[in-house]
C-alpha cells in the first residue's frame, strides 16, 4: 500500500485519468457525499466479496473512507489477497472536502 494525496487524486481526476477508485464508507456516507467511487464497505472487502474490482489486481486502486483509517485496513485487506498496487487517500473525504469543497 501506498499513499495518495487529495491534491494529487483531484489533479488526476481533472486530467481526465481513467482511475479506480474505491469507497470503503457505509451507504448512507457515500449517498451524503462521493467523488464517484465504487461503494465497496469495509465489511465486504473484509469478508472478501470484491467481485466488483476482482479484476483489478494488477492495476492501480485509489481507495477512499471519510478520514483515511478503513480505507488504510481496506488497502492492507487487498494487498493480502493479492492486489499489487493500493492506494490509501491520505485523511479521506474530511480533507478533500476541507481543501477541495464539495
Amino acid at each position: 500500500m501506498n499513499n495518495i494525496t487529495v491534491e494529487e487524486l483531484k489533479k488526476r481526476l481533472d486530467a481526465g485519468e481513467e482511475l479506480h477508485i474505491v469507497d470503503v464508507r457505509e451507504p448512507h456516507e457515500n449517498a451524503d457525499f462521493n467523488i464517484g467511487g465504487v461503494l465497496i464497505p469495509l465489511g465486504q472487502i473484509q469478508s472478501m466479496q470484491i467481485d466488483a474490482i476482482e479484476d483489478l489486481k494488477d492495476k492501480e486502486v485509489i481507495v477512499y473512507c471519510r478520514s483515511g483509517n478503513r480505507s488504510g485496513q481496506a488497502c492492507m485487506f487487498l494487498d493480502a489477497m493479492g492486489f499489487k498496487n493500493t492506494k490509501n487517500l491520505v485523511g479521506g473525504m474530511l480533507a478533500w472536502q476541507e481543501r477541495m469543497g464539495s
